[in-house]
């Protein structure tokens, strides 16, 4: 999948937004620093998340890491296909851009999403 047109944060969270609905997740590069996913930590839904805040864990062979918020807002929706995952090829490791991601987003300060990275500047980052 392309990331054009996704936002970035320098904790390796991408944002895309649609309307006023911010889709969440981590980047192939920090899943491929992570390791294989075992394990998320979601927010429940209703629960209001401020950008740069914790939200939730994401827990894999290698380590726990903390998800931080690209966005401030209230959770709409978690990624059911991640809760209780018991497969073999995790969401997250497959396609971290499509199927796994991670938290929905009723963003209540659109131009949060203005200090965050576009792609060029976010490869710049990793590099």
């Amino acid at each position: 999948m392309s990331t054009s047109g996704l936002k970035f944060t320098e904790t390796h969270e991408w944002v895309r937004l649609d309307g006023n609905v911010a889709t969440v997740g981590i980047t192939a590069f920090a899943q491929s620093e992570l390791g294989d996913v075992v394990y998320v930590d979601f927010p429940d839904v209703g629960d209001d998340v401020e950008q740069g805040e914790e939200f939730g864990e994401i827990e894999s062979n290698k380590a726990v890491s903390d998800l931080k918020s690209p966005v401030s807002g209230t959770v709409l929706e978690v990624n059911e296909a991640l809760v209780d995952f018991a497969g073999d090829e995790h969401p997250v490791n497959v396609d971290p851009y499509q199927s796994g991601w991670l938290i929905r987003v009723d963003v209540s300060e659109t131009s949060e999403l203005e200090a965050l990275m576009d792609e060029e500047a976010y490869k710049s980052f990793i590099d």
